[in-house]
């Protein structure tokens, strides 16, 4: 192996083990039913207990939305068993809570067996068995072996059978790819534009000082759909971060808002009582505002993004370039997942506005 092949492979397996493992992947007992929310069943009388139990929706939707598709399978499955707990709500509100539930199952996915395995899911997901057979089949291979047999994939098993596919390649003259002027100028072009900043690497990578024809090749054949992977990982690992934050915080707000609002009644100074209970619910909306706008920026991200992979799926379905036809399922398939971020986006947004509104309806409601 020679000093330039170590430095791709190095970089490859970088970009593909710096995520989480596959999304989408749920347990088999994931389709059985789960505890409806405690809130939904005794609907309230009052605008805060209204308030709880809408957040408490929320954030049991918000940890279906992990379950199906966090990119960690640490953490789907956690949520998976959240989502079954018996005590409902306050199983959910303990899960989502600083140090609860979620924030466990991220830290066990740090560890070398789940990311070592997560590399592995990672390669099947983003190499196909036409372009990268010998690749594909290690694998799969050490998914279904030992964590042992997962680390020797990651240590050297990708880059042998890399080079045995590439070699493969190279000397079947019927299935070498032909790159062009044309071709190079497009990637030149997805390594400045691109939306994805993984993809941007990928593109830059393959054409690199020193790059060839193969490595465009490649490129085309899976460093672009790993790239895509990894910056929509990148994206639902960042917003579930936030999004359970923000739900903390709205939780401790709304209870401060409404134990000030509930002191009104017969405080000894009725003036500053109804003050207190204006600047508390004034922080809810505050809060939710902001989210809100976090999340209208998300969608607008996510806009881009699924425009961008329909564009490259009509582009791979029109032409008759052999490089192109790598592209055409892939692209489809990330089209799909950032349609459905945008939407989810967009529910979120909804719910913040919701939370917003109500708050201030509160905080007019204190003024008297």
């Amino acid at each position: 192996m020679n000093r330039r092949w170590r430095v791709a492979r190095a970089v490859t397996v970088v970009l593909l083990a710096s995520g989480g493992a596959v999304a989408g992947v749920a347990p088999a007992w994931a389709g059985t039913s789960v505890p409806a929310t405690v809130a939904a069943a005794q609907p309230a009388a009052d605008g805060p207990a209204q308030m709880r139990a809408a957040a408490a929706e929320d954030a049991r939707g918000r940890v279906l939305y992990y379950a199906k598709y966090h990119p960690a399978a640490e953490v789907r499955v956690s949520a998976w068993n959240a989502l079954r707990n018996s005590a409902g709500d306050a199983a959910i509100a303990q899960w989502l809570a600083p140090g609860g539930g979620f924030d466990a199952a991220k830290q066990r996915a740090r560890e070398v067996r789940a990311r070592n395995r997560a590399f592995c899911e990672r390669v099947v997901a983003t190499h196909t068995k036409e372009f990268s057979p010998e690749v594909r089949s290690a694998a799969e291979r050490a998914l279904k072996g030992t964590a042992a047999d997962q680390a020797a994939f990651v240590k050297s098993g990708y880059a042998e059978a890399q080079q045995r596919d590439r070699a493969v390649r190279e000397a079947d003259a019927a299935h070498r790819a032909e790159v062009g002027a044309k071709d190079r100028a497009f990637v030149a072009s997805v390594a400045e534009h691109d939306p994805g900043e993984q993809v941007r690497v990928a593109a830059q990578w393959a054409l690199r000082p020193g790059a060839t024809d193969a490595d465009v090749a490649e490129f085309f054949g899976y460093g672009w759909a790993t790239g895509g992977t990894l910056d929509l990982e990148a994206y639902r690992s960042r917003v579930a971060d936030a999004e359970t934050v923000r739900h903390a915080v709205l939780s401790q707000l709304i209870a401060k808002a409404a134990a000030a609002e509930e002191a009104v009644k017969g405080a000894a100074d009725a003036a500053k009582a109804r003050a207190d209970a204006e600047a508390a619910w004034k922080a809810v909306a505050d809060h939710a505002g902001a989210a809100r706008a976090a999340w209208l920026a998300e969608q607008a991200a996510a806009a881009a993004q699924a425009e961008n992979w329909r564009a490259i799926a009509a582009a791979a379905q029109e032409s008759a370039d052999a490089l192109w036809k790598n592209m055409g399922k892939p692209a489809e398939a990330h089209q799909s997942s950032w349609s459905l971020e945008q939407a989810e986006a967009a529910k979120a947004a909804d719910f913040w506005q919701d939370m917003a509104d109500r708050a201030q309806e509160a905080e007019t409601r204190v003024k008297g």
